[in-house]
């Protein structure tokens, strides 16, 4: 039996739709239409992967997530959202979200994302990040030429830089190019680890010591004695955890929990944050003697709309990974794709652009990804300009069939956006059924 899946979501189609498509892939399934009884249900369960929608009626979903990671820290999420709510969904991301994907669902796309939180619960390497390319811009090449400066000191590396901008993959860089380089990497997510939970998974515990501390554990810091630990969002470590933090950087010892042994550990610290630290400084919220400790040497990673013809490398990076994982061979974008690539703004950096890109190279039924194929934000006039002439001809949707195709999808949205987005009542309008109203939703690749 593969892994046990738990499908959140207050809409039966997709309930239906992905209940029957993990089965048929050998998946144990959980299915729940509010998020209260989905907390009952992770009590009794043992869940690998939560699929959950980020708009419930009983719940927020990122509430519900934050809920689920203290009944369940090892359960791995993935929210599911409509087009217009990329920053909920990168706010998730924040929140402890492994990944999120956009609707109408496609299972395709949703089973690789599922099979890699697998591998994450599981403990297993993902080597994404190894695939991780830089472009070169010239904010960017500084960032590299800086990381490789201070790779071969022992100095405390703090990267700034926002949510999916490769803040890790820079981390790794500079412990491959350090003297630590053969001892382990860790790599700990500070946002996805409950407050109460961090000073264990950090330092250990030893048996008795809490509830549910069955036996005793090596924390993260003893795991990785002669290499780097990476911290990622340190800003979410509670204040108690700072001071154990502290000391560990200062003094080179730790205590697990519930024992007042000392440990002595020698580890390098990379942290990365998202966030402001000064100012949650200024609020009390994160210890100045902490942030001096961690931030001897301070590197400024862009998102990537400021990395000008960067965008379009890293778009093709991904079309190749997309072209591997979905065993497919898309050419190219188009120049309309292209153009809006360049203008988007990208709130969720690369996380979004391979997500977007891959269900592009899903959705294309020729040798390029066009303008039809990306979500529906992408479908404005602000991102659609004249195509060069020296790029490939491919079709530019000027003909009688593509405009008819464009009315059609025209009406479905006015009708949708009349029943506020209630299908049932869209369909009545469309004097369609449900059925049929949710295959021109796929077709047309509209966001909900």
């Amino acid at each position: 039996m593969k892994a046990s899946i738990l499908i959140i979501d207050d809409d039966p189609y997709i309930i239906t739709l992905l209940e029957s498509f993990f089965k048929r892939e050998g998946y144990e399934i959980f299915t729940s239409f509010r998020g209260q009884p989905a907390l009952k249900l992770l009590l009794k369960e043992k869940i690998d992967v939560v699929l959950c929608d980020i708009r419930l009626p009983d719940v927020e979903g990122i509430d519900l997530l934050k809920s689920i990671r203290q009944l369940s820290p090892e359960t791995v999420t993935i929210m599911m959202t409509a087009y217009g709510e990329i920053r909920a969904a990168v706010k998730s991301i924040k929140s402890g979200a492994f990944d999120y994907v956009t609707k109408p669902i496609l299972p395709d796309e949703i089973s690789d994302i599922v099979r890699q939180a697998v591998i994450k619960k599981e403990g297993q390497v993902n080597q994404a990040d190894d695939e991780f390319i830089t472009g070169d811009s010239s904010k960017m090449l500084e960032v590299i030429e800086q990381s490789k400066l201070v790779a071969p000191t022992d100095m405390s590396v703090l990267i700034q830089g926002e949510t999916g901008s490769g803040k890790e993959y820079i981390a790794r860089l500079i412990h491959k190019d350090s003297i630590r380089k053969n001892k382990k990497f860790m790599a700990i997510d500070c946002g996805a680890i409950p407050r109460e939970l961090a000073s264990s998974e950090l330092f250990g515990h030893v048996k008795g010591s809490f509830t549910g501390a069955i036996a005793d554990k090596s924390g993260f810091f003893e795991q990785a004695n002669g290499g780097t630990v990476f911290l990622d969002e340190i800003g979410n470590l509670s204040y108690e955890t700072q001071v154990k933090l502290l000391r560990a950087i200062q003094q080179k010892v730790i205590s697990r929990v519930g024992d007042s042994k000392e440990i002595k550990v020698d580890v390098r610290i990379v942290s990365a944050t998202n966030s402001d630290l000064l100012k949650s400084i200024e609020e009390g919220l994160f210890r100045e003697d902490l942030y001096h400790r961690i931030n001897e040497f301070k590197i400024e990673l862009p998102p990537i709309r400021e990395r000008g013809n960067d965008i379009l490398t890293f778009a093709r990076h991904f079309l190749a990974e997309a072209n591997r994982h979905l065993n497919k061979n898309v050419k190219d974008f188009d120049n309309q794709v292209l153009n809006a690539f360049k203008t988007y703004r990208w709130h969720g950096n690369l996380r979004e652009m391979r997500n977007v890109v891959k269900r592009g190279v899903l959705v294309t039924q020729t040798d390029y990804v066009t303008l039809s194929c990306l979500p529906q934000e992408f479908k404005t006039e602000n991102y659609i300009e004249t195509a060069n002439e020296h790029e490939p001809s491919v079709d530019n949707g000027l003909n009688l069939k593509n405009a008819a195709e464009v009315a059609e999808m025209n009406v479905v949205e006015q009708a949708l956006k009349e029943a506020n987005y209630n299908k049932s009542l869209a369909a009545k309008i469309l004097n369609i059924d449900r059925k049929t109203l949710y295959n021109k939703i796929k077709r047309f690749d509209i966001r909900l």
